[in-house]
């Protein structure tokens, strides 16, 4: 049987997921990193297989049909989705870190009631705001549908097991690794 502990850490684009998720791994060897299968474009430096797994919509409709997803879901114009057979195995081996949006926790949460729900929170929406313009990799249109759905994401928080505010990256990943020491 598992034995590791799945911890979805959710949050809006531009709350520092990356950043904080690259700050936990860093100090805890242990945790693992679930890849997410999406259908959008690498950014400059994502890396298949690192970042994400670059898939065609097609190619990801036929893993939504096979049931190869433990959790999916479509939102700013793509689909991103954790694959189960990934998850599975590195939940063998320890706890397994996944960076999923609200609908996907609910799924997650649905077929492992154990998993441990954490929301991101940004600052302030201003803040927000100012980090996904200053990725400098995001159209007009794309930052207002982003900030769109942050609002309802943040809506969502109330049924997450922890809320943590994103004010300092390094103060942020210690936290959630603090929630991750006293239950894993």
């Amino acid at each position: 049987m598992s034995k590791g502990k799945l911890f979805v850490i959710s949050g809006a684009s531009g709350v520092g997921k990356g950043t904080v998720l690259g700050i936990m791994m860093k100090k805890r060897s242990d945790l693992s990193f679930s890849v997410s299968a999406t259908t959008r474009p690498p950014r400059p430096g994502e890396i298949d297989g690192v970042h994400y797994y670059f898939v065609t919509k097609e190619r990801f409709e036929e893993m939504i049909a096979r049931g190869e997803f433990l959790e999916y879901d479509a939102h700013a114009k793509n689909y991103y989705g954790t694959p189960r057979a990934q998850a599975e195995e590195k939940l063998a081996h320890g706890p397994v870190l996944l960076d999923i949006e609200p609908n996907g926790a609910k799924q997650v949460k649905r077929s492992a009631p154990d998993a441990v729900l954490i929301f991101l929170m940004p600052p302030s929406m201003q803040e927000l705001e100012r980090r996904l313009r200053g990725r400098g990799d995001t159209p007009e249109d794309q930052i207002q549908v982003r900030m769109e759905r942050a609002a309802w994401e943040m809506e969502q928080r109330s049924w997450y097991d922890y809320v943590v505010t994103n004010d300092d990256a390094e103060r942020c990943a210690d936290e959630i690794l603090t929630i991750i020491a006293n239950l894993a």
